[in-house]
């Protein structure tokens, strides 16, 4: 279990980050069990939100998100990544690019781990109280309910 250390530490991790960088680069997945999908919560940040995170300098999004997917919800086998599209968002003194990856086929163990609490595995018609409103146009679009917006 982290500690309020590990908390404070990574936070302050990305306050850095922010200020030194303030353009990111994310790759987030729709990480698909049967007709579910998985939504993760972090403890660095309220709500329900869609497993990924940063990536790396030179590294390709497709595997930056299946590397996060490891470290977050512990990915042990997934299908190719298909590209969903690429979105914008402005977050505190940042704004994050997005790379939406779908990943129809998994297998995960999931731990409680530094970044992420907890998993849901979420009916995309009707997510859980909580998912972040970036999250649920996400949904809305891949249920054909909005057409995309190339906002988060």
């Amino acid at each position: 279990m982290p500690t309020v250390f590990d908390q404070t530490f990574f936070r302050l991790r990305m306050l850095v980050g922010a200020i030194l960088c303030p353009v990111a680069f994310a790759a987030l997945a729709l990480v698909e069990q049967r007709d579910k999908l998985v939504l993760v919560r972090q403890s660095y940040a309220a709500g329900w939100h869609l497993p990924g995170g940063g990536v790396k300098r030179g590294e390709p999004p497709a595997e930056a998100v299946l590397r996060e997917l490891r470290e977050e919800i512990g990915l042990s086998w997934a299908s190719e990544p298909q590209l969903i599209g690429i979105f914008i968002r402005k977050v505190w003194l940042t704004t994050n690019v997005i790379a939406l990856y779908r990943v129809r086929d998994s297998r995960f163990y999931f731990k409680p781990n530094l970044e992420v609490r907890e998993i849901v595995l979420a009916d995309p018609a009707a997510p859980p109280p909580g998912t972040r409103p970036g999250v649920r146009r996400r949904l809305a679009e891949l249920m054909g309910e909005t057409p995309q917006s190339p906002y988060w």
